[in-house]
């Protein structure tokens, strides 16, 4: 250990040893000239359609025999020139084939690492490592890692972020995990079918496409607007079925596992303590068999699914794992809005509804598709009270308390003197709350 006031030679530091990625790694940026063409071609299809024309056989084969080429140069280029190396205090990744770029990531502020494996990725047996980083929009990543490779080395970046000392941080591994529960792919393929959405879509392309037709009679003005109708009828049903396929939840010492995805696996990690916000979501045809999707909101990450599809009391169990200490509270416990809030929101007032425990503030609106939103006392970053003139004339009020994710939850439609006391009392629960709330640390 360095004396106070000595400066440490900083030949006494250990080598830093760079490393590069996967050799796989070129093929995937030898794309980029190639895509660059294909934008081009798709921007101005018919500049593009009259140079291909004009091109011969011989000069076609010309420009083939330059592109391939210069992009397996690019591709090599841009990976030996992409290194990576883990410091006491940093994880280092620098870039670039002409203009340099290196990204400096503090150890201590990763919050969580996912493992993912794009459809080729899994049949080269290579793996994507992305890293959720405090104070950042954007991941980091390193793409591609040897899949062996890319877990250890998550596992050695999550041991040193919970403060393992680097000589042993590689030795700790990946933290055990174990499973909670599974979502059989029979029970998602039917809560999809009914999900509200999808029937919504294409109740729509029903409806257009024989106006369309009808009026103008013109194939590619159907087509204009059939495509997007049934494309985001196929997402929100067939692209979120292999999206979310074997969603399998398990819990770890370093957070709640995430694996799902049919052609794509993806490997996320929910951080303990940054979760913000939980939802728990009710579309009118699942109530019946009491299925509810459970969304989050995580300060300073992307990961917003926890569950697609589980029963409520499985759901409830998950959350009071997210969130310690806190309980769903029951339906008969949401109080609903004055009666005179429905000269404000017509019919829909109905669906929202509140409730303040010692532990959460807890908000609900939606009355085809629920939702019942829950913000430990913790997490409440300000609270504020909004009228307009119609809500001041109806003796009403909104009180909105913000998040660490830059988001809000709303308590709409409350009484005026309720709403000024929530206020009051909500700001004060904060403030007690940040006080006594555990610290967020990984693997304790």
């Amino acid at each position: 250990m360095t004396a106070p006031g000595v400066h440490e030679d900083v030949r006494d530091r250990p080598p830093v040893t760079e490393r590069r990625l996967h050799p796989v790694t070129p093929l995937r940026r030898a794309w980029a000239p190639v895509a660059v063409l294909i934008g081009w071609a798709l921007h101005d299809p018919d500049q593009a359609q009259r140079q291909l024309t004009r091109l011969t056989t011989t000069s076609l084969l010309i420009g083939l025999a330059v592109l391939l080429p210069a992009a397996a140069l690019y591709g090599f280029l841009t990976w030996w020139f992409t290194h990576f190396a883990v410091t006491a205090s940093e994880l280092r990744i620098r870039t670039g084939l002409l203009f340099r770029r290196t990204a400096h990531i503090r150890l201590e502020r990763i919050q969580a690492i996912d493992v993912t494996q794009p459809l080729l990725a899994r049949v080269a047996g290579v793996a994507k490592l992305r890293l959720d980083v405090i104070g950042t929009d954007k991941k980091d990543e390193l793409a591609f890692l040897g899949a062996g490779e890319a877990r250890a080395l998550r596992a050695e970046l999550l041991a040193r972020a919970a403060g393992f000392a680097p000589e042993t941080a590689h030795e700790v591994g990946e933290a055990p995990s174990r499973e909670m529960l599974r979502v059989p792919p029979g029970v998602l393929a039917v809560s999809l079918l009914l999900t509200g959405a999808t029937w919504g879509w294409l109740l729509g392309a029903a409806v257009m496409v024989p106006l369309l037709w009808t009026a103008t009679h013109s194939l590619w003005t159907v087509l204009a607007a059939a495509v997007p109708l049934f494309g985001a009828a196929g997402a929100s049903s067939v692209g979120r079925f292999v999206a979310e396929y074997d969603w399998t939840l398990g819990e770890s010492p370093d957070g709640l596992r995430i694996d799902h995805g049919l052609l794509d696996r993806a490997h996320e990690t929910v951080p303990p303590g940054r979760v913000q916000t939980v939802r728990l979501i009710e579309p009118l045809l699942w109530r019946r068999r009491g299925w509810v999707r459970v969304e989050l909101d995580v300060a300073g990450s992307s990961n917003s699914l926890l569950l697609p599809v589980a029963p409520r009391e499985l759901a409830e169990s998950v959350v009071a794992r997210v969130l310690p200490g806190v309980s769903v509270p029951p339906r008969e416990a949401l109080v609903p809005p004055p009666r005179r809030a429905r000269w404000c929101v017509p019919v829909w007032w109905r669906g929202y509804g509140l409730a303040v425990t010692d532990a959460v503030f807890a908000a609900r609106h939606g009355l085809l598709r629920r939702s019942l939103s829950l913000v430990p006392h913790a997490k409440v970053q300000s609270v504020r009270l909004v009228q307009g003139p119609w809500q001041r004339a109806r003796g009403v009020a909104d009180v909105h308390v913000d998040t660490g994710a830059n988001k809000s939850v709303t308590a709409r439609l409350r009484d005026a003197g309720e709403a000024a006391a929530l206020l009051r009392s909500q700001a004060e629960r904060s403030r007690t709350g940040r006080r006594d709330a555990r610290p967020d640390r990984w693997m304790t």
